[in-house]
């Protein structure tokens, strides 16, 4: 096995396959690696979703003189800084005004990130339909239009398809107002081949000793088998302490992840060495579907140990106590399934905020227009969420204030009414709070039993209706930190 696990303590934990790390990163956004591969080795797809664009656009100006436009699009995202980073190019119609791209794009969803996308379409010149599209310097083409959106606005969609205006702006005009150009139709799939998720408990049976003064500590590796016959890993058990007659805790393998239910795989069995070479103790060659059969016999399978002379079978056997298939859906399955976000927000107004008249408040409105820590919070969480909220009517209450002439309240409407607590849009949830700082005095203590309380009853109401609704209670404190439930 080599020196693959030689540290004593991370040798012996479950690697893929089961809860735990597994050696992927997005690159991305690192803080949420960890759920992203706790979720991928249950089975799950984890927080990022690869997703497909495809493309055609209708009504498009002709540039052309004797002929009609040859048009291309180029896809970038925009950072938060607003550079441009591109995406990629679809190939050249030509003579088309209403194109039909075949080629596709690949970009990554992640929820937790509102992804703009912007979308340029051009006019390739005929002296460079020889070339490959990424090789053009887009400079010298003639620019067709423009189009933007968030990539949440496209997967939405309940058939993930958003048709855009694309416009000519003031650069290339000379008009202030943007000239209407035709329209681009973008279409979102996400690229999974498979989800369903096998679960498997396996368990062996009379192991043999290694060394006659030392104990046995088993565990398992599965490998797959790739064309060129190399086996690769994709999970290890956690290691079992002194046991001859192990059973490992669930395994859990994604048909995507070892190729098919018929794809052959290598199930090793060895015995621990915090040296790092540990001993083989037997294997045996089984695909997903032999497996399942195995199950169902309630009968075990000898492993084999590879000699000189051939291979050796041994009275030790292979188990799989459990086996059952499901399917893992994704987000964006349950969002084409009519699931929506219900954003709840919740604003923390007692004294420990300080004197909001005073720079040094953390509910202090600048004068230049520079948002405050809970205005930021605000900004941040909710223009992620509301793209998954159809109506866009928000509930949103504050805490820990004394209204005009009124008791501490620990739960009050944040657009001052006595009857409803919604505001439309995250705009008119800003204008609520800066609102909501003009008409009360700060006060406390800080409980939040109340607006747990009222949030639970809008969610469990959603629930009594049928609505398929996902509740989040944002709570923003002073304590230099906010709360999501």
């Amino acid at each position: 096995m080599g020196n693959c696990c030689s540290d004593d303590r991370g040798g012996r934990a479950p690697i893929g396959g089961t809860p735990a790390n597994i050696g992927l990163g997005n690159g991305n956004d690192a803080p949420n690696d960890a759920v992203h591969l706790f979720l991928r080795s249950r089975g799950y797809q984890g927080l990022f979703s690869q997703i497909q664009l495809s493309f055609s656009a209708s009504g498009l100006r002709d540039r052309d003189v004797l002929s009609k436009s040859d048009p291309m699009l180029v896809a970038y995202t925009r950072g938060r800084d607003g550079v441009l980073k591109e995406v990629g190019r679809t190939e050249v119609v030509l003579n088309s005004l209403n194109p039909k791209w075949i080629n596709t794009l690949n970009v990554t969803f992640q929820f937790e990130i509102v992804q703009t996308m912007l979308f340029c379409l051009y006019d390739v010149d005929t002296q460079f339909h020889q070339m490959e599209v990424k090789m053009l310097k887009l400079e010298e083409q003639q620019f067709l239009g423009e189009a933007t959106c968030a990539l949440s606005e496209i997967i939405t969609k309940s058939n993930r398809s958003l048709t855009l205006d694309l416009t000519y702006g003031e650069e290339y005009t000379g008009l202030s107002r943007p000239q209407n150009c035709g329209r681009l139709a973008v279409h979102a799939e996400e690229c999974i081949t498979s989800k369903t998720t096998t679960e498997m408990i396996l368990r062996c049976s009379e192991l043999e000793h290694k060394n006659l003064f030392s104990r046995t500590d088993p565990f398992l590796v599965i490998s797959k088998i790739v064309e060129s016959g190399m086996s690769i890993p994709v999970c290890k058990t956690e290691v079992i302490r002194n046991d001859l007659k192990p059973t490992w805790k669930p395994v859990f393998l994604n048909i995507q992840q070892v190729g098919s239910k018929d794809s052959p795989l290598v199930i090793e069995c060895f015995n621990f060495n915090s040296s790092g070479k540990h001993d083989l103790i037997g294997k045996l060659q089984k695909s997903l579907l032999d497996l399942e059969k195995l199950h169902s016999s309630v009968k075990g399978e000898n492993l084999v140990l590879p000699t000189a002379a051939g291979n050796k079978v041994l009275k030790s056997q292979l188990f799989v106590d459990t086996f059952s298939e499901s399917t893992q859906h994704t987000f964006l399955d349950y969002l084409a399934g009519g699931f929506e976000v219900n954003f709840m927000l919740a604003v923390d107004f007692t004294a420990s905020n300080g004197n909001p008249r005073l720079p040094d408040s953390l509910h202090y409105i600048d004068p230049s227009g520079r948002p405050n820590a809970y205005q930021r919070a605000i900004l941040e969480v909710g223009e992620v969420l509301h793209f998954y909220d159809s109506d866009k009517r928000f509930p949103a209450w504050g805490f820990g204030a004394r209204p005009i002439d009124g008791p501490v309240s620990h739960c009050f409407n944040l657009n001052g009414s006595s009857t409803y607590c919604e505001v439309e849009g995250i705009q008119g949830i800003m204008m609520a709070y800066a609102s909501a700082l003009l008409n009360v005095s700060l006060a406390g203590p800080t409980l939040f039993g109340p607006v747990i309380s009222h949030a639970a009853q809008i969610a469990g109401q959603s629930l009594a209706n049928g609505r398929h609704r996902y509740s989040v209670l944002l709570i923003i404190t002073s304590r230099a930190n906010f709360f999501i439930y």
